[in-house]
């Protein structure tokens, strides 16, 4: 058994390597990875960066690793079948005393066996293992050889190409379909949750992108503050008691309104009521001082929304629902505490959060969301339309309630327990596992 068809063996061997090592690195890679390096320099990732972003020319590229793996197979076995068993069948026949035939048919069977493992060891599992852990760099280190055999295969690529494509139509099926990876949002989680267990990201981290994934997914209807609790300004109010409500507010942006709320005809900057006095010694009319006010739909997603708000250059906006009139109103803090959790403001007093009681049961605002009530209920409170708990409330009973007033929704207890206005300020609710437990006790 000489050396050199052992040597031309191997190289046959890593020839099937690096086609396995380049298809499997091509289709895995990240496109961004890839894009960066040729930003920053490098020749290579330039040439391969088009292959990768153009469907057909990937399809010729993975085309050429799979012919190139096929040749290298049947190479290998061919040559090893003429050198490596006709020598081990000599051998068998010296030193075994087999006859020819059996010798040469033992010889062929051992050699294909020994052939097949190592081929699906060094030539298959390794380089595949190898090109998943580390896409970027195989795929630039395979990409020369890969790209000149797709060029000494293109006649073969076209017509195997050509074969599959007219197969493929014969069914129905398009064959322009793409080697990349398109995630849904679920499937972007999950990658991220298991970035975040393998140590790639910190807690922190996945949560702020979790709530960006979010974004498409939240309504204005739901970020928004709602009717009852927006703060507004009439048109007629006195320029005396517009510069104390100016002074007074934790806002600096208020609607202003003409009869009700569903006739807002603008915003008054606190700014401006400074400002002209400051200038003029004298304070101005309300209408004088007023500014445009942006509107946008209920159901407006928040990625959209915030979109809006950079284009509008705009920090607030009435919220309407399908008939016109005023849900609500939301700002440019609301989409950006969505997107980084609550932003603190040293003027406004902290909204009210959920509060566990002695007893078992929790109260809960009744601006807090639905979504995030889950943890506090221990059930998923659902409704078409409706944003808040108190929202919910209100659809269960189908008008606004009394304080004092008891129901159930979706097997949780819940009381309310004061109403402001027509709306709920707070409900006392006992959560599954309470109640649960107190029934088996």
């Amino acid at each position: 058994m000489s050396l050199g068809a052992l040597a031309v063996i191997a190289a046959l061997t890593l020839a099937l390597a690096l086609y396995v090592a380049a298809e499997f690195a091509a289709v895995s890679v990240r496109h961004g990875q890839i894009r960066s390096l040729a930003q920053d320099g490098s020749a290579i990732a330039r040439r391969l960066l088009p292959t990768l972003e153009d469907p057909h020319r990937l399809d010729r590229y993975i085309a050429a690793c799979q012919i190139g793996i096929t040749l290298s197979t049947l190479v290998t076995g061919a040559f090893a079948q003429a050198t490596v068993a006709l020598d081990l069948a000599a051998l068998l026949e010296r030193a075994a005393g087999m006859e020819p035939v059996a010798a040469r048919s033992a010889a062929a069977v051992s050699v294909l066996v020994l052939l097949t493992v190592a081929q699906m060891v060094f030539g298959e599992l390794v380089p595949k293992s190898l090109a998943l852990q580390f896409p970027t760099r195989i795929s630039l280190i395979t990409y020369l050889p890969t790209y000149w055999s797709s060029v000494l295969y293109r006649p073969f690529i076209s017509a195997l190409n050509g074969s599959g494509w007219f197969l493929l139509r014969l069914f129905g099926l398009s064959p322009g379909g793409s080697h990349r990876h398109v995630h849904s949002p679920e499937e972007i989680e999950m990658l991220l949750a298991e970035s975040r267990d393998g140590g790639l990201l910190e807690p922190d981290e996945q949560h702020r992108l979790h709530r960006a994934l979010q974004l498409s997914r939240r309504t204005a209807r739901e970020l928004m503050v709602p009717r009852q609790w927006v703060e507004a300004v009439r048109l007629d109010t006195p320029p005396e008691e517009a510069l104390r409500i100016a002074t007074t507010s934790a806002y600096t942006r208020l609607p202003v309104y003409r009869g009700s709320l569903d006739d807002v005809v603008g915003m008054l900057h606190t700014k401006d009521v400074a400002a002209h006095f400051a200038e003029q010694g004298r304070l101005a009319p309300v209408e004088a001082l007023l500014r445009p006010i942006l509107r946008v739909p209920a159901g407006v997603t928040a990625d959209r929304l915030l979109g809006f708000f950079r284009e509008r250059r705009g920090r607030l906006a009435l919220v309407l629902d399908e008939h016109g009139g005023v849900e609500g109103l939301v700002t440019l803090q609301d989409v950006l505490s969505e997107l980084v959790g609550e932003v603190a403001d040293e003027f406004k007093e902290p909204d009210p959060t959920p509060e566990r009681l002695p007893d078992g049961r929790v109260r809960l605002p009744g601006h807090l969301r639905l979504d995030e009530a889950f943890p506090w209920t221990g059930v998923r409170w659902e409704a078409p339309g409706v944003a808040t708990v108190g929202g919910r409330v209100v659809a269960a009973l189908g008008s606004v309630p009394q304080g004092g007033e008891r129901l159930q929704i979706g097997g949780v207890e819940v009381e309310v327990e004061r109403v402001e206005g027509r709306s709920i300020a707070f409900l006392l609710v006992t959560p599954v596992s309470v109640s649960q437990g107190t029934e088996e006790a």
